[in-house]
């Protein structure tokens, strides 16, 4: 007999789900199917996969953006609106500050917590609040409602209340677990970022002026040491990262390799001189284009014999006219070194806290601009992501600023 009063037929094969033999007033169920029939119609094949973990990923990206930013709004709500309304109304601020226009929502909110506190969902005390049960559109609200209270603190409301309405679109995206294209991505993590900056919570690396810390870096970076970047060759390195963006405003560049050509040819000489005139420093280490070394890499390629060593001379020529010129040549100084080229490195302000390196290691058969690429930020593990009971073992920055000085110390000046 079933739940509703009906007997439900026997399991037997003399009663099937579609036999007719069915006593009187009992339900007919049809059997399942064999599991086998449906099984290739539920399996995801090779586009499916890259198709659901694209959408992951892009999702992933922006809930941390969504995260950050509403945790430091909801701190800077706090730190504004707790000291006008608590002293007067207690635990009952938040709903205070809403007043009679935010009364749905507050109350609303206040419900959702009163369940999680039942269902033991609240796994941190501090999050006991009503304040933690707002959503970025409530706690907008409030900035909005009491503007004058935020208005010393924040210059320009007009871009705080863009930000968040660029920030709309992905966070009922991402809230409902659908598609999010990288156009909508991209503008979330500009919006996310521009808005950090004007709640005055922008990020506290240094080099982050040159290369903006990426909101998944700055969560997991300790599980990739210094590496904030890799990229399969410099094409999509400089896609990414222009010269522009790795030597302007430079102060000091390292440059270690066979050629140099990520330097020499992609940024402007002129930018250069200014450098070495504002009392920046240059110092560039070839692989001396007369040495076996260089026709042992030219045999490797598979290029005609004397054909990169005239392209490293080349560079070098250039890089002396632009020495030329110079009132203090010490500040721009040229070497040459006849090792076997292992990598190629560029230290820029290696010396500081703020340094940036691009490094490629030279692969049998492939050109330096085939080869993949790592960007490291100097300093990254001695950042606040690191976890309390991990060593800090150091990062590959260290040790590649290292391998320079040494190079640097074997090799022989250029006249």
């Amino acid at each position: 007999m079933g739940s509703g009063g009906l007997e439900l037929p026997p399991g037997d094969d003399g009663h099937q789900g579609n036999s007719t033999d069915v006593p009187p007033g009992a339900v007919s169920l049809a059997r399942p199917m064999n599991a086998g029939a449906i099984g290739p119609e539920l399996d995801w094949d090779a586009d499916a996969w890259h198709e659901v973990r694209t959408r992951a990923q892009r999702a992933g990206r922006a809930y941390i953006w969504l995260n950050l930013v509403e945790q430091r709004l909801r701190a800077v709500v706090a730190a504004v609106l707790r000291p006008v309304y608590e002293p007067v109304h207690g635990d009952d601020w938040v709903v205070a500050a809403a007043g009679p226009a935010g009364q749905e929502w507050v109350q609303r909110a206040v419900a959702v917590r009163e369940v999680s506190r039942r269902k033991g969902y609240l796994l941190d005390p501090a999050d006991d609040n009503v304040l933690s049960f707002l959503t970025l559109p409530q706690l907008r609200e409030l900035m909005v409602q009491h503007w004058p209270c935020f208005e010393p603190y924040v210059d320009e409301r007009r871009d705080v209340e863009l930000a968040l309405d660029e920030l709309e679109v992905t966070r009922n995206v991402v809230s409902r677990n659908r598609a999010l294209s990288e156009a909508v991505l991209n503008q979330a993590e500009r919006a996310s970022a521009r808005l950090l900056e004007v709640l005055g919570a922008g990020s506290d690396v240094p080099s982050a002026r040159r290369l903006p810390v990426d909101a998944v870096e700055d969560l997991v970076g300790d599980r990739y040491a210094d590496v904030v970047a890799v990229h399969s060759d410099r094409v999509r390195l400089l896609r990414q990262f222009p010269a522009e963006d790795l030597f302007g405003s430079a102060r000091r560049v390292d440059a270690l390799g066979i050629g140099l050509n990520l330097l020499v040819q992609n940024f402007s000489g002129r930018r250069l001189l200014r450098m070495a005139e504002a009392g920046g420093r240059v110092r560039l280490l070839f692989l001396n284009p007369a040495s076996s070394a260089i026709k042992r890499r030219e045999r490797e390629l598979g290029i005609k014999r004397g054909e990169l060593s005239r392209a490293v001379e080349m560079n070098i020529l250039h890089m002396r006219r632009v020495r030329a010129r110079l009132r203090d040549p010490g500040a721009f100084e040229i070497q040459v070194f006849d090792e076997t080229p292992r990598f190629t490195a560029y230290l820029v302000d290696g010396d500081g806290a703020d340094g940036i390196a691009v490094v490629q290691s030279y692969l049998r058969r492939t050109r330096g601009m085939e080869a993949p690429v790592l960007v490291l930020r100097n300093g990254r593990n001695g950042g606040k992501v690191v976890k309390s009971d991990q060593l800090d073992e150091g990062g590959l920055f260290p040790t590649y600023r290292e391998e320079f000085e040494l190079m640097w110390a074997d090799s022989r000046p250029v006249s």
